[in-house]
């Protein structure tokens, strides 16, 4: 089965001149789903983990999925005001401004190994904002894992020395 067939692209989402990369082609196949997940165990360096973040809001459909399979915890990271107890915020560029993440602050205790995961890496700003939190709060962060790599935005860049693994790359 190729999992690129069940990513669809969506031309000029969410403005002009970009390309949407959707999931939810793969996310209504029981045997993509599936093997997806498998292919996201498989690419673990290490899997001893301790509990997935998930980055809102794509990162949350995989990031229970394996937070399951590893017998791990789950951990929402979300935009602000979306969290109900007290939260962490870390903030983080766009071409067209700043936003920022929040993560609930009992979420991590020091030591804790995190697995960070999202759908796509495209410029890593993302993720790298989530990176700060998990670190101030003590995590240890196993890897980085992604359904998608965009490889021409060199996200991955921001994201050192963190291990990164992504099932597909464009």
């Amino acid at each position: 089965m190729r999992l690129e067939n069940y990513i669809r692209d969506i031309q000029d989402f969410p403005k002009t001149g970009i390309v949407f990369k959707d999931i939810t082609p793969l996310l209504l196949n029981t045997n993509a789903r599936s093997q997806c997940l498998d292919s996201l165990v498989d690419l673990l360096q290490n899997p001893s983990i301790d509990k997935v973040v998930g980055v809102e809001s794509r990162g949350f459909f995989f990031g229970t999925l394996l937070a399951d399979r590893l017998g791990a915890g789950f951990i929402p990271v979300r935009k602000p005001n979306k969290l109900p107890y007290t939260t962490l915020a870390a903030s983080y560029s766009l071409e067209y401004g700043t936003d920022s993440l929040e993560i609930h602050t009992d979420a991590i205790q020091p030591g804790d190994r995190i697995l960070i995961h999202d759908d796509v890496l495209a410029t890593g700003g993302t993720v790298n904002a989530v990176c700060q939190l998990v670190q101030q709060m003590g995590g240890v962060i196993v890897q980085c894992s992604f359904l998608m790599e965009l490889t021409f935005l060199n996200g991955r860049d921001k994201l050192t020395p963190h291990p990164i693994a992504a099932v597909l790359t464009y």
